[in-house]
This record gives structure tokens, sequence and C-alpha cells, in this order.
């Protein structure tokens, strides 16, 4: 139930919750839960609206998409977070060159530069076959109808490499976090948030401890094929942490559940 070597504080406050007790089972109560994940997912957010102000007021004169979906590589860890990654990320999705991509490609983490080029190729390819509002828009309903427009291509037998689970939903994350106001209105999957990697790890946790009713669904790799049940149902999941808890959004959970499931030891020292 309890979290093997914890590597965050996240981490360390919620195995102190499972030894209080309190929950189902003798598991931790799911409040408590909640409310960890939300104050935890705050903290976080703060730093990602920064970063994702921060980059579209750099590039104010290109596509906001592109400058989001180049901070979604990013923050999936598929990247390092600088500006000039971003530069050359934004130039590759209408222009397709070999000097932009190989300064990109130096921006690489542990899972080295094919992740990279992969992920941006697959991000050209999508901006030719699917035309987005030319602004991010100002409201949730139109943010879906943007995200289903985006999500079209990818359940065929022609989904670009590695446009999985991550790559086909953290842009539309980045650009709620640009105007805080409109993501905390989020407190259903309107607008579907990335459910793998450690949010996938953090939901099984969570499963086990007996705060969430089911397992989530699929896989917690992100380049798998694309999963619009599991997406859903997942994102459907993470509702269940919002229940008798003030003051929270699915961005504030969608944080906390990050640094409930990570294994990046770094993360102890963000805030």
């Amino acid at each position: 139930m309890k979290i093997s070597n914890p590597v965050n504080d996240t981490q360390r406050e919620f195995n102190r919750l499972c030894d209080l007790g309190g929950g189902p089972r003798g598991g931790p109560a799911p409040v408590r839960v909640g409310e960890l994940t939300r104050d935890r997912g705050k903290q976080l957010n703060v730093f990602a609206t920064e970063e994702s102000q921060r980059h579209l007021a750099e590039f104010s004169d290109c596509n906001p998409w592109h400058v989001c979906y180049a901070v979604g590589l990013a923050w999936g860890h598929l990247a390092k977070l600088d500006l000039d990654f971003t530069e050359h990320a934004v130039r590759l999705m209408t222009d397709w060159n070999d000097e932009d991509l190989s300064l990109a490609k130096t921006y690489h983490w542990e899972r080295g530069p094919q992740p990279i080029e992969d992920s941006l190729r697959g991000g050209n390819v999508m901006f030719e076959w699917v035309k987005l509002p030319q602004s991010l828009p100002s409201d949730l309903a139109r943010y879906r109808n943007a995200q289903n427009r985006w999500f079209s291509p990818l359940i065929s037998k022609n989904r670009p490499r590695y446009v999985g689970s991550w790559n086909a939903t953290a842009m539309f994350m980045v650009a709620l976090f640009s105007n805080p106001g409109l993501g905390a209105q989020l407190l259903s999957p309107e607008v579907v948030l990335p459910p793998g990697g450690p949010i996938h790890i953090a939901l099984r946790i969570l499963h086990r401890a007996n705060v969430l009713p089911r397992e989530p669904s699929g896989t917690d790799l992100d380049d798998e094929a694309f999963e619009p049940g599991a997406l859903y149902d997942n994102n459907d999941l993470m509702t269940y942490l919002l229940k008798g808890v003030d003051d929270c959004s699915l961005l504030d959970t969608h944080s906390g559940l990050y640094l409930l499931g990570t294994r990046l030891k770094e993360t102890d020292n963000w805030f």
C-alpha cells in the first residue's frame, strides 16, 4: 500500500497518510489524499504557469499550438525545457529542415535523441493534417472541440509514430496552464489530460491503497497505440480525488499525481 523508497515529500506524506488510515479497508482517507494531490499540485502549477506563459510570450509571433506542443515534449521528459529547444521545435512544425532537427536533438534526456525526432516528425505531420484555431481558445468548450479535431487522425492505422497518449494531449495541458483562470474551471474531463507515465503509476498506487475504485486502463507507456477509451477512463478516475476537496481542479490533481507517481529524485528539490 505504501510507496517503497519515496523520492519526494509528496510520497513521504502519502506514506504517512497510509499509516494513519481512516479510509476504506484500512487505506488512507480519500479526502486527505485528495487534499495532498491538490496542495502539491498547486505548488507545482505555479512553475507550470510561469513556464507556459514565458514560452508563449517569447514566441508570441508563432503559432501558439506549436509552442505548446514543444513545451509538452519537455514536460514529458523527452527534451530539456529550454527556449532554444522550443525555437527549433517550433520552426520544425512548419519548415522541416536538417539544421533545426539536429540542434533540437541535442536537448535530449536519457532516452536519447530519437524520441525527440519521432515526436517532432509526428507533430509536423499532425499540424499538416489538422487545422486548429489561430489563437488559443478562451473557454473549455472550444478547447474540447479543438482536442476532438486533433484526436481524429490518431485512431487510424496511420497514426504518426510517438504520438501516443502524452504527445496527443500534453499541448492542451500546456495551453490551459497559460490561462490559470480557465484551467481552474476544469472539474471534469471536458479537456483530457495526459494519463500515462507517473500519472498512470500514481492511479495504480491509489487503487491498491483503496482510494480509487478501479485500476487505471491501458498502459503507462506514452508512445503506445492511442487508446481513447483508456484516455477518458483514466481522466474520469482522477475526478474521484476531487470529491469533498475544495478549490481543486483536474490540473491541480494531475500535477499532484505526477509527484506521487514519479521516480525522479530531483522532484524533492522542486519546491
